[in-house]
């Protein structure tokens, strides 16, 4: 039985097809912690359409970007040389090859997220870094909608996440979502450093294009709470994380 786009799009997520603010500030976010690594060999695990590797190829000595539908890849291959379909548990890729490794909203996806992060360990050079962007169990929605009575229902689901991990997985067993604990224990046992683990807020662009005054006030308001412990409700773990 072929998969639907709707089931595609609730087991695997949805790729970036606007460039707006949300997306810019995820990019600077990305470059600072990046440093000089912009200037090696870059991959992005979870390539989607592109979108964010077509601007860090810019300066890279070489981009390179995986995803595991073959349709995404092929308009990847459009902005992106480098690009091949295939999963993140299992990368074809030698050790050390990466200077920078980016995942932006793509671990919570796959079927094993322990193997993913194993695997963009052991792709990448000593002294290289990753960047993770992955879902905060903390934050009041669950932004990918719920499994119930046999279908996908998209939209953002108050409080989901806050129910008993065997309650909330029932409810959606198509994406996976991380206390701070719940990510460190992906890394136990692998040579990394930690350089930065925090939590931050959306951009709330769709918000904004219906009602700019209350969405440019929330946006406000919610993103300067990532300077305090406030944080913890936030949208997504930002992990920067340094191979040893």
């Amino acid at each position: 039985m072929t998969a639907s786009h709707s089931d595609k799009a609730a087991l695997r997520g949805e790729p970036s097809y606007v460039w707006r603010a949300g997306q810019e500030r995820r990019l600077k976010l990305i470059e600072a912690a990046a440093a000089d690594r912009l200037q090696g060999v870059v991959f992005e695990n979870g390539v989607g359409l592109g979108a964010y590797l077509a601007r860090l190829a810019v300066s890279a000595q070489q981009a390179i970007g995986l995803d595991i539908e073959l349709e995404r890849t092929r308009q990847t291959h459009q902005h992106v040389r480098d690009v091949v379909c295939g999963v993140g548990e299992h990368l074809p890729f030698s050790g050390n090859t990466f200077d920078l490794i980016l995942s932006n909203e793509v671990l919570e996806h796959v079927d094993d997220d322990f193997a993913a992060v194993r695997e963009m360990v052991r792709t990448l050079k000593p002294g290289g870094r990753m960047l993770i962007f992955c879902p905060n169990r903390g934050y009041p929605y669950e932004t990918h909608g719920i499994y119930w009575k046999g279908k996908y229902r998209f939209g953002n689901i108050p409080l989901v996440n806050y129910l008993p991990r065997i309650w909330r997985d029932q409810l959606a067993p198509h994406v996976n979502v991380y206390t701070r604990r719940d990510l460190q224990k992906r890394f136990s046992g692998l040579p990394v450093s930690f350089i930065e683990r925090t939590i931050i807020f959306g951009a709330y662009d769709n918000i904004i294009a219906r009602w700019p005054r209350l969405g440019q006030l929330l946006r406000s308001i919610l993103q300067a709470l990532e300077k305090t412990p406030l944080r913890i409700f936030g949208l997504s773990h930002f992990w920067v994380v340094e191979k040893i």
